[in-house]
């Protein structure tokens, strides 16, 4: 670095280096004046030469001078743009720095403004979610009363139930009150699954036998009993047996009394030409028959080679829908002529109404043909009225034809 009054050089400044540049020039030429001088003597024209020179050299150094200045004006006019320009940047960096604060300050208002609604949602959210489960809780209490008093209600029917119970039991306990409610079970099954019409209920035979229910299907199979049995004790015997010997006691009393029941269903209800060859038991409980067929399969084969079926309630609907299904069959092949007679007069209202409907249809294919003449005619009317129209009959007078001019008729 080097100061030349209040300015600071660095050596590869150009400026500084042009000035030294043109120093050492300067030096060169004085060097080469002084040996000129020395070598041309005491010569007037070595003298004019050296004075010549000597301008020149005076002029050079003027010039090196006025470029010094001009360097010094041209440093200062450097300074004082690099002055200027860290003003500037100063003053740019003032108001970028305004700037940023100032979108600090907005986005912190704005945030702010934001956390605030937030906050406020939020409150309100707890609000209404406190409030709703208030309602929650009260409707909740409320289903809770109400499903109490369901329970007491329920207690009440238990208890009903029990006394039932009881008097069901009562009724179980007796052979022909549970008769009853067998005869009463089937009853109910059996009007569910038919028609009035096809069954009798507690029917007598030609043998003198009631039966407890007779289904009147069509030959064959003819006409089947179904009677109701109840083999309580001897179940409720097995159920309630805790040694080997008890359990072999109910069994055989199961047994005896199916093989019973079976042989009585046999010889009473199957009667050749006038019932099906064969009928059916009903056990009015489904475990009864589910104990039947778990472990007396030897006994439900005995009824089948007495042509003796046993059934549940379940497996008794199903069967009766099928009989169901046998008994409308019959029933079609019965209305089957009537069905044909209706089908003829059916096949002779559509050929009538087919030849209607063709008659129907020229009509209306006249009547369009019809329309579009008028159309045609409506149309061609239209194109002569505004032919007339377009006639300037004002002129035709004064051309002298012969007009005939349209005149109103009188009115009476």
């Amino acid at each position: 670095m080097i100061q030349i009054g209040e300015q600071t050089y660095a050596f590869n400044d150009p400026v500084f280096i042009g000035a030294i540049i043109g120093v050492a020039a300067l030096l060169f030429v004085i060097i080469l004046l002084i040996t000129t001088v020395r070598r041309a003597g005491r010569s007037g024209a070595a003298m004019e030469q050296v004075a010549t020179q000597l301008n020149r050299m005076n002029m050079d150094v003027q010039t090196l001078g006025a470029g010094q200045q001009q360097l010094t004006g041209n440093l200062q006019s450097v300074s004082d743009t690099q002055a200027n320009a860290q003003v500037n940047l100063i003053q740019t960096m003032e108001k970028r720095l305004a700037t940023v604060q100032q979108h600090m300050n907005e986005t912190l208002h704005v945030n702010a403004m934001k956390s605030a609604q937030s906050l406020h949602e939020m409150q309100k959210g707890m609000k209404e979610s406190l409030h709703g489960s208030t309602v929650s809780t009260t409707q909740s209490l409320t289903q809770l009363q109400e499903r109490l008093a369901t329970i007491d209600k329920a207690q009440t029917n238990i208890e009903k139930l029990s006394g039932d119970v009881l008097g069901l039991q009562d009724i179980l306990s007796n052979k022909q009150t549970r008769g009853a409610f067998g005869e009463i079970q089937l009853n109910d099954i059996v009007s569910k699954a038919l028609a009035p019409d096809a069954y009798n209920l507690q029917a007598t035979l030609s043998n003198g036998k009631r039966a407890d229910c007779l289904i009147h299907l069509p030959n064959p199979p003819g006409p089947i009993v179904i009677d109701a049995k109840f083999p309580l004790e001897a179940y409720e015997a097995i159920r309630a047996a805790d040694t080997e010997e008890q359990l072999k006691v109910a069994v055989r009393l199961m047994r005896s009394s199916l093989r019973t029941h079976i042989k009585a269903i046999s010889e009473k209800y199957i009667i050749e030409g006038e019932t099906a060859d064969g009928a059916l038991m009903f056990l009015p409980s489904e475990a009864v028959y589910a104990e039947l067929h778990a472990n007396f399969a030897d006994i439900v084969r005995e009824g089948f080679d007495a042509r003796v079926w046993i059934v549940s309630p379940t497996t008794c609907m199903a069967t009766l829908n099928t009989m169901r299904a046998v008994l409308k069959d019959a029933r079609m092949q019965e209305q089957a002529g009537a069905i044909r007679k209706e089908l003829g007069l059916l096949y002779k209202d559509v050929d009538r109404l087919s030849s209607r409907v063709e008659s129907l249809d020229k009509h209306f294919n006249q009547a369009g043909k019809d329309i579009e003449d008028i159309k045609i005619s409506a149309t061609k009317a239209g194109t002569r009225a505004r032919r007339l129209d377009a006639f300037d009959f004002d002129e035709l007078e004064h051309k002298g034809a012969d007009v005939v001019k349209l005149t109103p008729k009188n009115k009476s």
